[in-house]
């Protein structure tokens, strides 16, 4: 592990490197400290434009590239607003089509109340809708989901400047937590009603998902939704208060050598079909799920490797769009972004909500206290007892009977060794020299 979620401070983002040149471009149109908040969030975006392709996972399952839901957290006036110029900017093919969609399904409306009672009146068609409006009630959506099913199984992306605007998606909280899962997981959304007017169908949901909201915001609409799975299919992109600097952040010119480049790069998403396995990829992430166990082992907390395997998937979905991105071909900066992503996510969580998942509660000051502890890192000198890491188990409220299952398992992963005439274990050679 190069990363350590216990800083305040964010992990650093790696340079983008060979093969990266498309997030170069991206990014490049907004202010420098927007960088590394912003690289999170373009991956739903540009996954967006893949349809008709899966990857295959480590696990053996195949997967596409929808489901990806991403949060952007700032406090006010944090620039969040720059996440909407490049969703903007990516999206200008969906715009025109949805446009000029929705302008054939408005004279329909109008044919149809004039005809409502006579034999003549017309067939329904819903139109076909790639980038879904933040109002979009749950009828609506299912409607726009079945119609891009029927046109070969497309993604659909939305984009919410504030996390309430979900209400206006699916309902009462509980119905949209249930469905950023079942978008998540892709999973078949079935629907019955009773009256002619009703809305019956069936649907994957294939589905993208950007939110831009505040610390105090991302903690009430997560306070009860925290153990379910709904925290850990959402990625978080953290940005933590800047000082008082007295500059105004520059932007890009979107001029149309830009928009020339970005367009050559949306192309290869848009050709990118069939089914792929990236195996570079996939042995990193390997790697990295070998990490997140460790790190879970180092701080005995469930909930870490919980969330963790999660952020694996959407890293790992991140990997993939940069194949696609980079004509299907795999390189270094890729596998040091992927891993900068994994462990981001992470950190953001416990920035913002890591006090409320130690049963917390009030503000975000308080979150980096329940930060899990690297206890191997916390116990002090290179040679220790099963005594003293029984009482600093003690102290961060775990419990005593675990101590012996713990040393055994540090044991196991090469991180100490136990010397047997003294009964003392020893910090390893490999375990104290490795990056932090």
């Amino acid at each position: 592990m190069i990363y350590d979620i216990k800083k305040q401070t964010a992990p650093e983002m790696p340079k983008l490197g060979k093969g990266l040149e498309a997030f170069r471009l991206l990014l490049s149109q907004t202010s420098k400290d927007m960088h590394a908040p912003l690289l999170p969030m373009l991956f739903p975006v540009l996954g967006t434009k893949i349809s008709q392709a899966e990857f295959q996972y480590p696990s053996g399952q195949w997967l596409e590239m929808c489901g990806q839901q991403a949060a952007l957290i700032a406090d006010s006036a944090g620039n969040k607003g720059q996440l909407g110029l490049l969703v903007e900017a990516c999206n200008r093919d969906f715009r025109q089509a949805d446009a000029e969609e929705l302008k054939k399904y408005l004279q329909y409306q109008k044919t149809y109340k004039k005809r409502s009672q006579s034999k003549e009146r017309p067939e329904e068609v819903f139109p076909l809708l790639r980038f879904l409006p933040a109002d979009c009630s749950k009828p609506g959506y299912l409607k726009a989901q079945m119609a891009c099913q029927e046109q070969g199984g497309l993604t659909t992306y939305i984009d919410l400047k504030e996390i309430e605007q979900l209400d206006n998606l699916c309902g009462s909280h509980k119905q949209v937590t249930q469905m950023l899962r079942l978008m998540w997981d892709r999973e078949v959304y079935n629907a019955l009603r009773a009256t002619v007017d009703g809305i019956t169908g069936s649907a994957l949901l294939r589905t993208n998902l950007t939110i831009s909201t505040t610390p105090v915001r991302a903690r009430q609409f997560f306070k009860y939704n925290l153990f379910d799975g709904t925290l850990g299919r959402m990625v978080f992109s953290y940005k933590p208060r800047a000082g008082r600097d007295g500059r105004i952040p520059r932007i890009g010119k979107f001029n149309e050598a830009f928009y020339g480049k970005l367009d050559e790069y949306l192309a290869r998403l848009d050709n990118c079909k069939g089914c792929y396995i990236i195996k570079p990829l996939n042995k990193l992430i390997e790697r990295l799920a070998n990490d997140i166990a460790e790190l879970g082992d180092l701080t005995d907390n469930d909930c870490l490797w919980d969330m963790g395997k999660r952020s694996l998937i959407s890293a790992w979905k991140a990997g993939c769009i940069m194949w696609a991105l980079n004509n299907m071909t795999w390189s270094r900066a890729m596998a040091d972004v992927v891993e900068y992503l994994v462990f981001h996510d992470l950190w953001s969580k416990f920035q913002v909500v890591g006090d409320m998942l130690k049963d917390g509660d009030t503000s975000t000051a308080d979150a980096l206290k329940a930060v899990p502890a690297n206890m191997l890192d916390d116990i002090k000198g290179d040679t220790f007892s099963e005594q003293q890491l029984e009482a600093l188990r003690l102290q961060l409220g775990k419990s005593k009977e675990g101590t012996k299952r713990q040393l055994r398992v540090w044991v196991h992963r090469g991180l100490i060794t136990q010397n047997e005439d003294t009964g003392l274990y020893t910090k390893t050679e490999a375990y104290l020299n490795r990056t932090r």
